[in-house]
């Protein structure tokens, strides 16, 4: 097992990687002081695999496990969902001793941190992350949100975890495509922060796309090593923290413009960072060998490295309208480098939309 600490002063956490720490969960909250009943938040599909062995793990150290099984989708992380969630809480008898536990992926893990932070003004949250992009992402420094129709994730809050715990035996079930879609996530991080580490994916990806137990756990590890290290610095993006939004922007509209659900989270970023690194040899930062070289390592992940055909006019619309607008401006994370990205507003529009062209 590895160990990752996200430094946040009283708000510090561990993140513990390994094989075989979803049944172990019970004798590590034992001696907390939470209350003894817990929220467990989860779906339908993961609950079924890994329930049992949570809720017996957390019932044999006491505590009263209330499941909250909620739909599968990007297209379910809404205020609806939320309001159901409430409604246990509620009925239960949640105090502010007790804690939330989110099992499963993203939309699992967002949805359960944002119900955690407003029911009775916040309660303790704890992530056990099932998927490899939220291992190595969404489960990691405390964005949480749910959807609205007109965006992505612009309901939300920073309400870090008390806990996570990445349980890497648990993605040997994990379909094909949803490994896929946590490489983009990774990648990324080599991308914007970690030269060595995207040579190493370079060498070792095919180990990783295979399941190999030690490959997966050194991915995951420097994945919440980078992501730790930026979040310490920067836990509410005024600075740093804005340049793990690589090819975020785009993403979120081909998320969006396509209808949430059609293209998976990783996906869609993979196509977006292929946008902002065309956008990046535009503006005289990128050379064609590094587009091909971010293009050769997205195509042996198996992810799309051009997005749908929406018109960039819809992509600007749905850009303009994502978080990383300000003051009317587009902030776009760009690469001056591969190894080094940078945040600017400096693009011009036209250099955009030809990225954009040029990448559906």
């Amino acid at each position: 097992m590895k160990t990752v600490p996200v430094n946040l002063g009283t708000r510090s956490y561990t993140i513990h990687i390994g094989e075989g720490l979803l049944g172990k969960i019970g004798k590590l909250l034992q001696f907390s002081g939470y209350g003894k009943t817990v929220l467990l938040v989860s779906n339908f599909q993961v609950f079924q695999l890994y329930g049992d062995i949570v809720q017996s793990s957390l019932e044999s150290c006491g505590f009263e496990v209330v499941p909250g099984i909620i739909e599968t989708g990007e297209e379910h992380k809404n205020l609806a969902t939320a309001e159901k969630l409430y409604d246990l809480a509620y009925t239960a008898e949640l105090d502010r001793r007790c804690a939330i536990l989110a099992l499963g992926g993203g939309v699992v893990g967002d949805v359960a941190g944002f119900v955690a932070a407003t029911y009775l003004r916040g309660v303790p949250f704890i992530q056990l992350p099932t998927t490899l992009l939220a291992q190595v992402d969404s489960s990691v420094g405390g964005k949480v949100a749910v959807n609205h129709p007109r965006g992505k994730n612009i309901i939300g809050a920073f309400y870090q975890p008390r806990l996570v715990l990445a349980d890497t035996s648990v993605l040997q079930t994990l379909p094909p495509r949803e490994i896929r879609s946590g490489m983009a996530e990774v990648i990324k991080y080599g991308l914007i922060r970690d030269l060595p580490f995207l040579e190493w994916l370079e060498q070792n990806l095919d180990n990783v796309l295979a399941r190999r137990p030690d490959a997966l756990v050194f991915a995951i590890a420097r994945s919440c090593k980078n992501k730790a290290e930026v979040v310490s610095a920067d836990e509410k993006e005024k600075g740093e923290r804005a340049l793990l939004n690589l090819g975020h922007t785009f993403g979120h509209a081909i998320e969006a413009g396509m209808g949430y659900g059609a293209w998976l989270h990783g996906e869609a970023v993979a196509a977006g960072t292929m946008m902002a690194a065309e956008l990046s040899r535009r503006m005289g930062w990128l050379g064609e060998g590094d587009i091909e070289r971010i293009e050769a390592l997205f195509r042996r992940a198996g992810l799309p490295t051009v997005g749908p055909a929406l018109e960039p006019a819809k992509y600007l619309d749905l850009m303009q309208h994502d978080k990383k607008v300000q003051n009317g401006k587009m902030n776009l994370v760009l690469l001056e480098q591969i190894g080094r990205a940078v945040s600017t507003n400096a693009a011009l529009m036209s250099d955009v939309t030809n990225a954009i062209a040029c990448r559906t």
